[in-house]
């Protein structure tokens, strides 16, 4: 899938979600609260990071940007102190807002508002809820890319909602098409390159840890991963409430 290249100074991208929290394993929607890596999240970090940097990440020619919550900051921060750059934070990068939902489970969203959860699963815009506009998510975000500096590649360290509309916007693509892409699971990645005038989904929620097939996604018995193809290793867990927005 191509669309006319929304003009940012790195031509590359990775666009990398945090590591798992408390709140994702136990299904409680984060939006814009700020709860930090568990021990799982940050070994999560450890491994993404290191995995990224195998992949040809260099220190001079990598900016690292990540959203200003926790989360994200700590598992950046791993990154940054591989690569031994500065890490940049921007609060444009942080999650969706999700208004009343922010700080309640799955099951107490669907019993409070039945509706709404309704169209949330379904993929239809949820009204009523407050937080933010998708279309306002994206244009933070892609703001905030305009705004790095030029580099070859930039790592941008986000959320599994931001990082949906960030992929929306680059592509192309509409509210319809919404649901065409799996979320991205904890610490795992899109990589995206301005190519002929468009940008294009060269990889899609890579990471460091076991896919559903026993192999590790990235690596060379990966077959999708090592040949540039979407890597598309399943749904994210049914418990992380931040992973479908």
């Amino acid at each position: 899938m191509t669309a006319e290249a929304t003009a940012l100074p790195v031509p590359r991208l990775v666009i990398w979600r945090h590591g798992r929290t408390e709140w994702n394993a136990t299904g409680r929607f984060q939006g814009q609260l700020d709860p930090p890596l568990d021990e799982t999240g940050r070994r999560e970090a450890a491994s993404g990071a290191a995995q990224l940097v195998a992949t040809g990440l260099l220190p001079r020619g990598t900016v690292v940007v990540s959203s200003d919550l926790d989360r994200t900051v700590e598992t950046a921060q791993v990154l940054a102190g591989l690569l031994g750059v500065e890490l940049r934070r921007d609060a444009r990068l942080r999650e969706h807002g999700m208004g009343c939902w922010e700080g309640l489970t799955r099951d107490e969203v669907a019993q409070r508002y039945p509706d709404q959860f309704a169209d949330w699963v379904a993929g239809r815009p949820v009204r009523g809820r407050g937080g933010e506009d998708p279309a306002a998510v994206a244009q933070r975000a892609v703001a905030a890319l305009v705004d790095l500096p030029e580099a070859p590649v930039a790592v941008v360290v986000t959320h599994g909602g931001t990082a949906g509309r960030l992929l929306e916007r680059l592509l192309g693509l509409g509210p319809e098409h919404r649901r065409a892409f799996g979320p991205l699971a904890n610490c795992a990645w899109s990589e995206l390159a301005a190519q002929a005038g468009r940008w294009r989904l060269l990889r899609h929620n890579v990471s460091a840890f076991p896919a559903p097939d026993g192999k590790v996604d990235g690596s060379p018995e990966a077959a999708p991963a090592a040949t540039g193809a979407t890597d598309e290793p399943g749904p994210a867990p049914a418990t992380d409430a931040d992973a479908v927005v």
